[in-house]
């Protein structure tokens, strides 16, 4: 339960913000060419709100006022000729509903279907007063804001921590592979070297390369091996995952078994070990890297086992035969090294603030990339079979609260957010990009008829994939 409360909390708090980055880019290109806003949301907020404030005018909390400065509730209308605050005439608030988040935008045919304001005669204020290449512009800056936040998010990551990875081409164990990955041909120990024939070097990048390429070429006992990559191989990977019934996703490094942390009391503890040691050998049988070491391991609940052991010293090393009486389930008690740098050549970059910004550029360019050529598979069976909500968005968070790894989510999220909104379906940014780009071309506006049913029909398509991306998740629950 504590794991689920964890995952859905940063669920929230990532939706949070990139609905607020989202909405915040509609706000600053309407307030920037003095279009009234007349409610900034964070989610939805169908019959009441959580949480609602207008400055100087009144804050309320689940309805009860909290602080009334102005006692009167009509509000005058503003004049050609009063300036308007660039924050003050919006109300802000907190919905109940977390599906996302909305800008009422004074004088827009948009997901609050205010008819009545629309039959009131324009206000040079009101979005449809407007110049068509800006109300263009206030469209895509919801999709725009959320792309630069992943850039920024990516920028400060690099800045933060820099860049450490092992090349493949230094991984001189190679891989081990995930069954699904075994089927389409690849084999322990092998050593990726291209896709298609462009070079695998940084694993950011390479697993999707290797996922979505026709062939990978592997290093295998010295010789060039070709792969065929099989159709829908990314989604045989998905099931696997969603199965739980692989301790690797796709691929892993493979690297020597070393021991970072020795139990109190333990097995290992009693019977001599210590951090820094190399188990190459359980019952005579070698363990060169830790798949085998774990197989091997297995079904010596509470015997006896015999461990080769090197141990360095100063200036050598010594090989130690150790017996040890392992506990239940096998459990020796140690910890090992899964970090690859410890035994291969890596490569590390540091970033100052004026290098971190374009490699945040880049790899926000490379998410985008990656996320758009793997939406070419959601329109084949196995792809919309594969759609999940709330439920599979959470499960790609940690167990644990990690920071760096909810940025990292977050910031693929916001790429992924900025992607479906543009797509032009009504209802989305990209649907309203998508008529004004008609008016641009055609030098005619669709009628707002049109724009009210072309709105209505977009909301409910959203609302049926949503119904079905979640509905899948509570399917998968039961199977």
């Amino acid at each position: 339960m504590e794991t689920i409360l964890i995952k859905a909390a940063q669920l929230i708090l990532a939706f949070a913000i990139l609905v607020i980055i989202h909405e915040f880019g509609h706000f600053f290109f309407s307030r920037l060419f003095g279009v009234r806003v007349e409610k900034f949301y964070i989610f939805f907020d169908p019959w009441f709100e959580i949480f609602k404030w207008k400055p100087k005018k009144y804050m309320t909390f689940f309805g009860k006022a909290k602080r009334r400065i102005e006692t009167d509730d009509n509000e005058t209308e503003e004049s050609d000729n009063k300036k308007s605050s660039f924050w003050g005439d919006t109300e802000y608030g907190i919905g109940w509903l977390p599906l996302g988040g909305y800008c009422k935008i004074s004088g827009m045919i948009d997901e609050s279907m205010d008819k009545e304001q629309m039959q009131q005669p324009p206000k040079p204020w009101e979005f449809r007063t407007k110049p068509a290449w800006q109300r263009l512009l206030i469209m895509i800056a919801g999709v725009l804001f959320n792309f630069l936040l992943a850039i920024v998010i990516y920028a400060g990551i690099v800045f933060y921590t820099g860049e450490k990875y092992v090349p493949y081409k230094n991984a001189e164990l190679g891989m081990i592979y995930s069954e699904a990955a075994k089927q389409a041909g690849f084999q322990d120990g092998d050593i990726p070297l291209t896709a298609d024939g462009v070079e695998l070097d940084n694993p950011m990048n390479a697993r999707m390369q290797m996922i979505e390429a026709e062939s990978v070429e592997v290093l295998r006992n010295g010789e060039n091996v070709t792969i065929n990559i099989p159709d829908k191989f990314i989604f045989h990977l998905e099931e696997e995952a969603k199965s739980g019934t692989s301790s690797v996703n796709f691929m892993t490094y493979r690297i020597p078994v070393a021991i970072t942390q020795v139990v109190s009391g333990g097995a290992a503890d009693k019977s001599g070990m210590k951090v820094g040691d190399k188990i190459i050998a359980i019952n005579s049988d070698a363990t060169p890297s830790l798949d085998i070491f774990y197989e091997k391991l297995k079904g010596h609940d509470n015997q006896k086992v015999d461990f080769t052991i090197v141990r360095a010293n100063e200036a050598t090393s010594d090989t130690l035969n150790i017996t040890a009486q392992l506990s239940e389930n096998s459990k020796l008690g140690v910890g090992l090294e899964v970090d690859p740098s410890k035994f291969f050549a890596y490569e590390e970059k540091s970033y100052n603030i004026f290098e971190s910004i374009p490699r945040g550029c880049e790899m926000g360019v490379e998410k985008l990339t990656s996320y758009v050529s793997s939406m070419k598979h959601i329109f084949t069976k196995e792809g919309a079979e594969s759609i999940g909500g709330f439920g599979t968005i959470g499960s790609i968070f940690p167990e644990t609260w990690n920071w760096l790894a909810f940025w990292n989510i977050a910031a693929f999220l916001s790429v992924a957010l900025a992607f479906m909104n543009i797509l032009p379906i009504p209802a989305l940014d990209g649907g309203h990009v998508l008529f004004l780009l008609y008016e641009v071309i055609t030098r005619r506006k669709p009628s707002e008829k049109f724009m009210e049913w072309a709105q209505m029909i977009g909301m409910g398509l959203i609302f049926l994939l949503l119904i079905y991306a979640n509905g899948m998740d509570i399917i998968r629950l039961f199977k």
